[in-house]
């Protein structure tokens, strides 16, 4: 199965980050020290690691990619030539005698200049001048290197001073515990505690230097010793190491605990197959088995093997503490294979194991049956024929609050009714079988969308592997008009999908499709690339029909007057994607930004889930603020409507955060660490009311921005009204046609 890795830094704006260290034959077995002792002092991080060398062979690297899952050779004349790499945003620039013993977060959080730690010469101790050493350590932002920096380089010799010229105006000066020289431990004086990193200069063996060999020799291990080390240590790995160290390891004896925790990298990351592959031969061991049987039961669902699941997730209930968990997931799966009844008794079982189990608890009222009477009530409410089936992502609770709004803005498009009388609901992630099947095709048509459905794990299938859960077969016996509308391809920066198995699904999709049309021209280039030539020019562009809300809504009217507020919203899930190493910064310039606008307008936030208010605690917990809460996951889609149309302006994280209340008519700004929010942005001609997560001066220019619309607000509103013309001509044009093709 083809697995593909979405890369769009270049419109998100996340930052490309490398190691890199100079080696020449004789420095290679300094490389593999250097290799072990970070990944063992460092174990979540794993950034591409570049070997500059003067023409080595390939096969010379074959040891240090046993450690390393991504390292790339690169032929350089010499060490500087770091200073020449261009295709990453940040290098920092390591030396093979040197030794990592701690963290390294300070210097991958580094955002300014060239940091480096000026030495005194060892040569002459009586000479108390600091200098850059050629061999040192290097944090290279590679903006800030301009095109006469090597030209200062050239003619100098090393250790003259040269570096310090050359870097002059972009040096940021690092803390010396982050290139510390061993020579300063002569006489065996001990390494003090906090050194991250120790450099040798020749000094390793010697007389004098016992602690510091010592400090050394843990990461002078063959490649097992140092694979069982790395998978033995405790807290967060980061996935691509542990896979790439556990896999040999495995090979040579099948592990339990081993192989729950690869299976569960593999899981998290949309590989279900191979979980299942590596669970399999251990799951009737004696030792963890009902964590076993929990990964194992969680990936079969991931795959629709649903029998197989459901056996798995009965034996992980067997262990008290997780126990509610697992009936909270037997719940759900009854649930996708439509028994609401099994649903209704495996979340009691599990309130049982634990009453605060909140998602059991949801199970349990969402199955009870008074709301399933109510349902079929719902769904008889009118003669079929004059009714469309609904295929959609129907949010309720606490789920998220675009999720309520977007399919009642949908409806709008078809018909002033959007409740159970005109429309079958059916909701998304529910397998889509033969009773589905013969509702559906007794409807006048089916609709599917809108929202970010091209994404592969928010509920993952093996029909689709995106989120209708149909199979081909059965899509290619409905028998009325399919309309795919305003759908997204919500595939994150750095996320990997089954593609091969994503395309063919898509193909059949648009070959059944009487209308398909995605809610931004950037979902349509993406979603064409992975589409024969004879189909591609059937994939449209279909604003999101939230954008276009004033001119949906019964009854609209602008308001009249404004609160003299700003609404901020975040967002959090699949958060090492959305900000990598740049969280810290992030909450830091957003708490400039706070500051600087508290001073024109309230600043509150809005929560479209719990979880995003996250934000809020961070704020108040590292920079004292605090901001009053907007709780829009408890709100009707009418008070987050009005809510949005009544303020001055929405700064948010989230697509809908942006999509509403522009179609409300309300200035927005985003801060983008999804490309989804700089597609829209360049549909409406406004990539500058987008600023990544990842801007080094985010605080100051979203600032600027936000005083600058908030200045001329009748202006911006006239702006939005004017951008949101275009989105409704496009929209009215594509109803039209949908009203031909469901007559």
């Amino acid at each position: 199965m083809t697995r593909a890795v979405d890369d769009r830094r270049a419109v998100t704006g996340k930052r490309r980050i490398a190691f890199a260290a100079y080696a020449d034959e004789g420095r290679l077995p300094g490389l593999l020290v250097l290799l072990r002792s970070l990944a063992l002092t460092n174990p979540a991080v794993c950034e591409d690691f570049l070997v500059l060398h003067p023409g080595l062979p390939d096969e010379a690297f074959e040891p240090a990619r046993r450690l390393h899952p991504r390292l790339f050779p690169r032929p350089a004349a010499a060490r500087l030539d770091v200073l020449r790499v261009t295709d990453y945003d940040t290098v920092i620039a390591l030396d093979t005698g040197m030794v990592v013993l701690g963290d390294l977060g300070e210097l991958l959080r580094m955002r300014d200049g060239v940091g480096a730690v000026p030495q005194l010469l060892p040569e002459d101790p009586a000479d108390d001048r600091r200098v850059l050493l050629d061999d040192g350590l290097l944090v290279i932002q590679t903006a800030a290197l301009d095109e006469g920096l090597l030209g200062r380089l050239d003619g100098g010799s090393p250790n003259d001073g040269s570096l310090d010229s050359a870097l002059k105006g972009v040096l940021e000066r690092v803390d010396a515990r982050h290139d510390f020289l061993a020579h300063r431990l002569f006489d065996d004086a001990p390494v003090p505690e906090n050194v991250a990193i120790l450099r040798f200069t020749g000094q390793e063996g010697r007389p004098g230097y016992g602690p510091a060999d010592e400090a050394r020799r843990p990461y002078e291990l063959d490649d097992d010793a140092f694979r069982d080390a790395y998978c033995a240590l405790p807290g967060a790995k980061h996935p691509d190491l542990l896979l790439h160290c556990a896999g040999p390891l495995l090979e040579r004896k099948p592990r339990v605990d081993l192989a729950r925790a690869v299976a569960e990298v593999h899981r998290q990351q949309g590989r279900h197959d191979e979980a299942v592959a590596v669970l399999t031969p251990v799951a009737g061991r004696d030792v963890d088995r009902p964590r076993c049987h929990q990964t194992l039961g969680a990936s079969l669902m991931a795959l629709s093997r649903y029998e197989e699941a459901e056996r798995h997730m009965l034996l992980a209930t067997a262990a008290p503490d997780i126990a509610a968990r697992n009936f909270g997931q037997l719940a759900r799966l009854a649930w996708l294979r439509g028994d609401e009844h099994a649903a209704h008794d495996y979340a009691r079982q599990g309130l049982d194991a634990d009453p605060t189990d909140g998602t059991c608890r949801a199970w349990h009222e969402r199955t009870l049956p008074a709301a399933l009477r109510r349902d079929e009530a719902d769904a008889a409410a009118a003669p079929a024929a004059e009714q469309y089936a609904h295929v959609a992502l129907f949010a309720d609770g606490n789920e998220n609050a675009g999720d309520k709004v977007l399919p009642e803005a949908v409806r709008m498009c078809l018909d002033t009714d959007t409740g159970p009388r005109r429309w079958l609901s059916v909701h998304v992630h529910r397998l889509f079988d033969e009773r589905a099947l013969e509702r559906v095709n007794a409807r006048r048509g089916l609709v599917i969308g809108g929202g970010g459905l091209f994404l592969p794990d928010t509920a993952p299938n093996g029909n689709s592997t995106w989120q209708w859960n149909v199979a081909d077969a059965t899509l290619q016996r409905i028998t009325v008009p399919i309309a795919v509308f305003a759908v997204g391809y919500n595939i994150f920066d750095g996320q990997v999908y089954r593609r091969e198995r994503f395309a063919e699904s898509l193909r059949a999709l648009v070959r059944s499709s009487a209308f398909f049309g995605l809610r931004n021209r950037g979902s349509v280039e993406r979603v064409r690339e992975l589409l024969p030539p004879e189909l591609r020019d059937r994939v449209l562009y279909q604003p999101c029909p939230t954008t276009v809300t004033r001119r949906l809504a019964p009854g609209w009217t602008d308001p009249e007057r404004r609160d003299d507020t700003v609404l901020v919203n975040c967002a959090y899930d699949r958060a090492g994607l959305r900000f990598g190493h740049d969280y810290g910064h992030f909450l830091s310039e957003m708490a400039t930004a706070v500051r600087s606008l508290g001073k024109h307008a309230e600043v509150r936030y809005a929560a479209h889930m719990p979880t995003d208010e996250k934000f809020v605690n961070d704020l108040r917990r590292e920079h004292g603020l605090t901001l009053p809460v907007e709780p829009l996951y408890d709100a009707t889609n009418d008070e987050l409507r009005d809510l949005y149309a009544r303020t001055r302006l929405v700064i948010g994280m989230r697509g809908h955060a942006g999509m509403i209340p522009f179609g409300c008519g309300t200035p927005i700004l985003s801060l983008v660490s999804h490309p989804k929010l700089a597609y829209f942005l360049s549909d409406i001609e406004r990539p500058e009311w987008g600023v990544s997560v990842h801007e080094r001066h985010l605080g100051t220019r979203l600032a600027e921005r936000a005083e600058m619309l908030l200045a001329d607000h009748d202006a911006a509103v006239a702006d939005v009204h004017d951008r949101q013309r275009a989105l409704w001509d496009v929209t009215q044009e594509n109803i039209a046609g949908l009203r031909k093709i469901f007559g």
